[in-house]
């Protein structure tokens, strides 16, 4: 025999497992239209970029949502990823150099597209930056346990010292920090990966052991770079250069040329913060135009680092991304002017 509270319970039950079925009904008819509505856009992607038109993906450029003082709520809307992928990238931390001055979401959309959990992230914002975009970024910055900002910020010249400077600043700072990553890269704000974290990995992991800083001896144009004695002009963000012309390289060391963005290992990183050569160029190499490019090749092949030498491909495609048909274009949106 069945007793009205055991109908009750049992009516109850029946409720709750429809209710559930429905629920479930309902999230999973939400979930396919989600997954049309991906594939439908994926294929207008795929149409748009066979015939080139930009407007399209500038279009539906990925959505950043507006940082508040809820951090929680920011990374889950944001879709960052809060833990790591594999194995093999948990125990392959990298380090990153971030130099912005301008543009908060386009550098909010770098940062998340390289944000993995067991990697560590140091930003230098430019001095000279607009009070709203440094507030901005360091709200940012609080979200991340992972992330900082440079303890010393310098107010960035196109082709000047300070741009090498604000690298060599993140450096320090990345190597005070507990966290044991493998190799650093660095980066500015417009750039943007090609690669996932796990791709990147496996592609530095190629190099064995050495730096990916390939490099020239340097070409006829190049030769007044260091040729000449250059001021940083900060009052109008450029650099002049003089007819006086510079002393011969410390050490007798021969300048190479290459690209002003690099990965490094943890090793070579401190060689070159603590190794005297290292310190003795970089004093010379402070009146000279663009030292980021010949800084770290040269030091990659100095006497005594030969194991660390490379050749091949460049790690980042600088013919791709700071050329527009045929001319160099402006790095990081700085400016450069020889007189």
């Amino acid at each position: 025999m069945i007793y009205p509270k055991q109908l009750f319970f049992i009516f109850l039950a029946l409720g709750m497992v429809i209710l559930l079925n429905s629920i479930l009904s309902q999230s999973q008819i939400k979930k396919a239209l989600v997954f049309s509505q991906q594939i439908s856009l994926l294929e207008e992607a795929c149409q748009a970029l066979a015939k080139t038109k930009k407007s399209f993906f500038w279009n539906h450029l990925p959505k950043t949502y507006s940082h508040s003082s809820n951090c929680k709520d920011f990374i889950l809307k944001n879709n960052y990823i809060t833990l790591p992928l594999s194995e093999e990238e948990a125990a392959f931390p990298l380090a990153y150099i971030l130099t912005v001055h301008k543009e908060f979401e386009t550098f909010e959309r770098l940062f998340r597209a390289i944000y993995m959990p067991q990697n560590i992230y140091c930003v230098h914002v430019d001095e000279k930056a607009s009070a709203d975009f440094m507030q901005a970024v360091d709200s940012l910055v609080q979200c991340f346990p992972n992330t900082f900002l440079a303890s010393k910020m310098e107010p960035v010249v196109y082709g000047g010292i300070s741009r090498l400077q604000a690298d060599l600043n993140c450096m320090k700072d990345l190597l005070a920090s507990d966290v044991q990553w493998k190799y650093v890269i660095n980066l500015c704000g417009q750039d943007f990966p090609l690669k996932t974290n796990r791709e990147i990995i496996h592609h530095i992991k190629s190099f064995k052991g050495k730096n990916i800083t390939p490099g020239v001896l340097p070409p006829a144009h190049a030769i007044p770079r260091t040729k000449y004695v250059h001021r940083e002009d900060i009052v109008n963000s450029r650099v002049v250069r003089t007819r006086v012309l510079k002393p011969p390289p410390p050490h007798n060391i021969t300048i190479y040329f290459g690209s002003a963005y690099v990965a490094l290992t943890r090793e070579f990183t401190r060689f070159i913060l603590e190794d005297q050569r290292a310190t003795n160029l970089l004093l010379w190499s402070k009146d000279t135009y663009s030292p980021d490019e010949h800084y770290w090749v040269t030091l990659n092949r100095i006497a005594g680092m030969d194991s660390q030498q490379i050749s091949g491909e460049l790690f980042r495609k600088t013919s791709v991304t700071k050329k527009r048909h045929g001319r160099p274009k402006k790095r990081c949106g700085q400016q450069k002017r020889h007189t």
